[in-house]
């Protein structure tokens, strides 16, 4: 099979009435594991970077491997950076050959993310990479990013519709509950 967007994934899966396991990865034995448990399923999968896993395990490697993993399998795998925090990692990852980048502009306030966010989505839609955006936040501990009980803000229905259509977003991250560190 092939190296896809989540536009696609997304698609079928709507059609299909099936749902699409996305998961974090940073070595060789994690692409392996969920890689090999798709193809078992016959299943697509979206395998996540998170910008530190990228530091750690390097673009390049993470690439031959998923690749590699396409090889093997024969399934349909996108690879997703999961909450870039600048423009510049998502266009690092976007031109480095991932399919789906997400930029968390949720630190920021509502215009600045929009701006953030919309540059991201121009960059990427002239390349065909797929874009999901952050409104809203966690409170909770995920890589580097620490958000304290009272910094945590859920996402504002009322900004949801304006937020996707000035920046073209292809999904979305909502904050609706908490996140967990165990």
């Amino acid at each position: 099979m092939a190296l896809v967007t989540t536009k696609e994934m997304f698609k079928a899966a709507y059609a299909g009435g099936y749902a699409i396991g996305a998961f974090n990865i940073n070595n060789m034995e994690i692409i392996q594991a969920i890689t090999e448990a798709a193809a078992e399923e016959k299943s697509p999968v979206i395998l996540q970077v998170s910008a530190g896993a990228r530091k750690y395990a390097k673009h390049a490697y993470l690439m031959a491997l998923t690749r590699a993993a396409i090889e093997d399998t024969g399934i349909d795998v996108a690879l997703h950076l999961d909450h870039g925090e600048d423009f510049e990692i998502c266009k690092a990852c976007i031109d480095g050959g991932f399919t789906s980048v997400m930029i968390d502009g949720s630190r920021l306030s509502f215009e600045e993310n929009i701006e953030l966010t919309k540059k991201v989505c121009d960059y990427a839609h002239e390349r065909g990479v797929v874009v999901e955006g952050e409104l809203g936040k966690l409170a909770g501990i995920e890589d580097d990013v620490n958000v304290s009980e009272e910094d945590a803000m859920f996402t504002d229905p009322d900004e949801v519709e304006e937020f996707v259509e000035r920046t073209g977003v292809d999904s979305l991250a909502i904050a609706i509950g908490k996140s967990w560190r165990i």
